[in-house]
């Protein structure tokens, strides 16, 4: 095999090949070292590098295997992770020069878990500062989308999005409070899932709402997402917000075969002007592609769904300024521009408003609940736009700005972290512009195997996920 092919291997694909021994870990980690030196400089997608560790890695993965302990598909293959996870030795910035020079003594739980599952950390990846959406100043350099630099790759797991389709790393963790898995796979054209609640741990990465902070991962395939999530998952004793409950192979749900799952579609979310008009006509055939598939197709209402953004915002903007309360309190001028407005406004946001602002996220996740009572999943638009351009400045434009974005993108991928469900963004279509667009796909709670299940038959009957980006 050519080397500089592997990059472009699926995760899954590289796994066998791994496995044959017909690529070395060394060979493959290589491959990825050297794509990230000649492309990233486009993108800034990664923080941190770990070109020594990463050999090391590779090294041990070989010899390893050639003994004949092969430990399982994520042998050996090159993966990054959000620079929102502690990593042993290694700086985590969290995105912000408040964290420039930190460097964790041990890894975070999911780190861990990558690494007993064989993995290779190829590095660090770019991020909103404090995972805490549009960031205007990113201290690491801007993020930018491999579809087209002049746009935005997705907030705040950038560069899992920008890396991935990239082809810079064979698969990414990112992490989702309000869509930050999901943003970026839209907006890239990847395969991106938000798991359950609980269903990850979350020792040892940087918070921004506990109630709805969740890490998945970022991935070209559905197998490869369905892959990664599998090494990832399962009960952490120190993390006592995982549930204990089995981890399914992900990898053996993907039949082909959804003939008989009832798939809601959400009205407000599918019929709508918010939606741009390329995105619409594309979200609408993708759902009659999995009625032709066998699916049955009905219309769904969730009512509430149209405040979500609103809604998801009070609370995230609350949780984050109490989670950071000394450094608004001692060094508020080093963080972006954008995160001095959010900060503060979420450290004055009335407790009235709170209270409100929870109560009506019980009352949606109800909504969603007894709509999943009915259907297997619920489907509709990942994001209302496709990647927007990166602004010029900073702040915000005014009132209406602002109840204009309660009506945007954030309203569609909020209703799932407000509901704790899993939700998964898959490429379904291009603009006229070649930019991706995200169909999303939600289901039951820990019933991540239907949506993959979904979205891996979509994706075989379809080809957008053998397009790379023009870089």
């Amino acid at each position: 095999m050519n080397k500089s092919e592997i990059p472009f291997l699926p995760a899954t694909q590289l796994a066998r090949l791994i496995q044959t021994r017909e690529v070395s870990p060394v060979e493959a980690t290589q491959a990825y070292l050297d794509r990230i030196e000649q492309v990233d400089g486009k993108l800034n997608s990664y923080i941190t590098v770990c070109n020594e560790e990463a050999l090391a890695s590779a090294r041990q993965a070989e010899a390893d295997i050639s003994a004949g302990h092969y430990k399982g598909p994520m042998h050996g293959i090159p993966v990054a992770v959000k620079d929102q996870f502690n990593t042993n030795g290694i700086r985590t910035t969290n995105g912000s020069n408040v964290h420039r020079d930190f460097i964790p003594d041990h890894d975070a739980t999911v780190v861990a878990n990558l690494k007993q599952a064989g993995s290779v950390l190829l590095g660090k990846l770019n991020m909103s500062e404090f995972a805490s959406g549009d960031a205007f100043h990113h201290p690491y350099g801007r993020p930018r989308n491999p579809w087209d630099l002049s746009r935005n790759p997705g907030t705040s797991s950038s560069g899992s999005g920008a890396a991935t389709a990239a082809c810079l790393c064979s698969t990414s963790l990112g992490e989702d409070t309000g869509g930050s898995i999901r943003g970026p796979a839209s907006f890239c054209g990847l395969v991106g899932i938000r798991p359950s609640w609980g269903r990850v741990s979350r020792y040892g990465v940087f918070g921004a709402s506990w109630s709805m902070d969740t890490v998945g991962p970022i991935s070209r395939t559905t197998a490869d997402c369905a892959m990664t999530l599998g090494a990832i998952a399962g009960y952490d004793s120190k993390d006592p917000l995982t549930w204990n409950v089995p981890v399914p192979d992900y990898l053996s749900a993907l039949t082909n075969d959804i003939a008989g799952l009832k798939v809601g579609v959400v009205t407000e979310r599918v019929h709508t002007d918010v939606v741009e008009t390329e995105v619409g006509n594309a979200v609408v055939k993708a759902i009659a592609v999995l009625g032709e598939l066998g699916a049955s197709v009905e219309e769904v209402s969730l009512p509430l769904i149209v405040d979500s953004a609103a809604i998801s915002s009070a609370i995230i903007a609350s949780d984050i300024a109490a989670l950071n309360r000394d450094n608004i309190s001692t060094r508020l001028d080093q963080f972006d521009h954008n995160n001095q407005v959010r900060m503060l406004m979420g450290s004055i946001l009335p407790a009235a408003a709170y209270q409100k602002a929870t109560r009506l996220r019980q009352a949606l996740r109800q909504q969603i609940l007894d709509a999943l009572a009915r259907v297997d999943v619920l489907v509709m638009p990942t994001s209302s736009i496709p990647a927007p351009v990166i602004p010029e400045q900073a702040g915000i434009g005014g009132k209406q700005e602002v109840i204009d974005g309660f009506a945007g993108r954030r309203s569609f991928t909020s209703p799932f972290n407000l509901a704790n469900t899993p939700a998964l963004s898959i490429n379904c279509g291009f603009t006229s512009q070649n930019l991706p667009i995200g169909l999303q796909i939600a289901g039951k709670p820990f019933d991540e195997t239907t949506i993959f299940r979904v979205a891996h038959a979509y994706e075989q009957a379809t080809d957008w996920h053998t397009r790379r980006p023009p870089i």
